[in-house]
Order: C-alpha cells, then structure tokens, then sequence
C-alpha cells in the first residue's frame, strides 16, 4: 500500500522511539498489556502530541465512541476492521497531519 509501518510490543515502547515524533499516525487497540490505548491516547492528548490516533475495540458502542473521539482519536474502529476501512482511515489520519 506504499506505508511506512512500525510495530510496538506496548505503549511504553512507542513512548520510548525516538521516531516517535516523526509518526504520521497511530493505531492503537483499547485493550493492551501495560499502559492501555485509550491511557496513551490521553498521554498524547496532554502532552500536545498532535499525531493523529485510530482506536480499534471489539468491545465498542456509540458512547464509547464519543468519549474517544472527544478525547482526540481521529477515528473509531470495530474489530474485526476491514482492511478498506482501516486504509481509509490511515489516510484521513495521514492528510489531516
């Protein structure tokens, strides 16, 4: 598809790249060991981070939804993600950087 990506073993491993501030975009999933991503989509929030976050949750509904995306995530997935969908929202992500 022609994107750079990075994989990271947990939230505290993103936080500690040192390319961290050369990322285009985040996706995270709420539920992860250590430091959740609905936690690091808050750190980023706090600290000016403007890196645009994609949640992804299999365990969702409409006001969790409005909690993140008031929160600052740029887009709200339901597993399982079509892979459309998800490049669809990269490349929102990626554009509104």
């Amino acid at each position: 598809m022609g994107l750079r990506v990075e994989t990271f073993e947990s939230a505290e491993a993103f936080l500690a790249s040192v390319d961290r501030d050369t990322t285009g975009c985040v996706v995270l999933d709420v539920r992860m060991a250590g430091m959740s991503g609905v936690d690091l989509l808050r750190h980023l929030a706090a600290t000016g981070s403007r890196i645009p976050v994609i949640m992804l949750t299999a365990h969702g509904d409409d006001e969790t939804r409005r909690r993140w995306l008031e929160a600052g995530a740029t887009a709200f997935l339901e597993k399982p993600v079509r892979t459309p969908a998800l490049l669809d929202a990269v490349r929102r992500a990626l554009v509104s950087t």
